[in-house]
């Protein structure tokens, strides 16, 4: 019942959080300064690069 409640995310996983968080800002961003929603585009494309060197 705890083991799952106390269980520490793994580097895949925070990578993964990280990234949706950061397309989740590029997509409010849009609608208000494009150039910095492609920034942080770019940020979680990179972060993919990272999340697939994490699973190899």
């Amino acid at each position: 019942m705890f083991g799952k409640l106390f269980k520490s995310k793994s580097p895949k996983e925070k990578l993964i959080e990280k990234r949706r968080n950061l397309l989740n800002e590029a997509f409010k961003l849009s609608t208000v300064n494009r150039t910095e929603s492609d920034k942080k585009q770019a940020e979680a494309d990179a972060l993919l690069d990272e999340i697939d060197k994490a699973a190899s």
